[in-house]
């Protein structure tokens, strides 16, 4: 199946925004920076938010995040001027309209490894005639700042959907994935990747099967115009991915309360 629809998106868009932080410095060029949040807390939305970071990808894939959590989260995020993203825990219509309908800022949509999968997932986050997203909540508009009316003339083309490649399916068909209107920015998700390709986690990351399966997502992606960005695990990485990738996401909430407190009692007990 071919999919040569064309119409405004966040890659495209003339809108302006000043709430949608990570729609407008990705545009810019200005390579915002990510994080996970795994755990359902108000405050811990707050306290990430307050970090510096330019969007906060809600983990109701993995994460202990339930529907209430995942408001919760987006409206404490979008408040404090910091873009919420849901990972969504599977491309399937209700999910995609629950999640949108919290206000956030974008989607994040795991394990796509097809086309047809992916042109779903959009049509279940646009609003006609470009997609078949329903509209009946007062929530999502007051994320972006806006009165309905607004938010349903931006909604499409302001909202980020984000599709991740993380299989070796995702992989071999990634340049029809990536052809697929509307899907804006490919996301490599290297643990997932490495134990489809590999067999284990993590990759040591010099793996040429490994290598091979990244380089062919970012090239991809460049060729049909999509951003592409990926997880890492700390900020010197993060630094050296910059010459790849539009955007990257370091590591997440539970990691960096274990990693600060695993390197101080460490200090202390030497």
């Amino acid at each position: 199946m071919t999919y040569t629809k064309t119409y405004p998106t966040p890659l495209t868009t003339e809108i302006s925004n000043p709430r949608l932080r990570l729609l407008n410095k990705i545009k810019a060029g200005e390579y915002p920076l990510m994080t996970f949040m795994a755990l359902p807390s108000v405050r811990m939305a707050q306290i990430v938010a307050l970090t510096g970071v330019d969007g906060i990808i809600i983990d109701c894939e993995h994460g202990h995040i339930s529907d209430d959590a995942m408001h919760n989260s987006v409206a404490a995020i979008s408040s404090l001027g910091v873009s919420p993203i849901i990972r969504i825990r599977g491309p399937t219509h209700d999910i995609i309209k629950r999640a949108l309908d919290t206000g956030a800022h974008g989607i994040m949509v795991p394990q796509i490894n097809t086309a047809e999968e992916a042109f779903q997932v959009v049509a279940s986050a646009k609003f006609p005639p470009q997609g078949l997203r329903g509209q009946g909540s007062a929530f999502p508009a007051i994320g972006h700042g806006l009165t309905t009316p607004e938010y349903m003339k931006s909604a499409n083309e302001t909202i980020i959907t984000m599709i991740q490649i993380e299989t070796r399916a995702g992989v071999e068909n990634v340049d029809a994935i990536c052809a697929v209107p509307g899907v804006d920015l490919v996301f490599i998700g290297p643990n997932d990747l490495a134990q489809s390709l590999l067999g284990y986690v993590p990759a040591r990351g010099d793996e040429p099967e490994f290598v091979a399966a990244v380089e062919k997502i970012v090239t991809a992606a460049r060729k049909h115009g999509k951003w592409a960005g990926r997880m890492v695990n700390n900020g010197s990485l993060a630094k050296e991915a910059r010459k790849t990738y539009d955007t990257v996401a370091i590591t997440g909430d539970t990691k960096a309360i274990q990693n600060w407190y695993m390197a101080e009692f460490e200090v202390a007990r030497s």
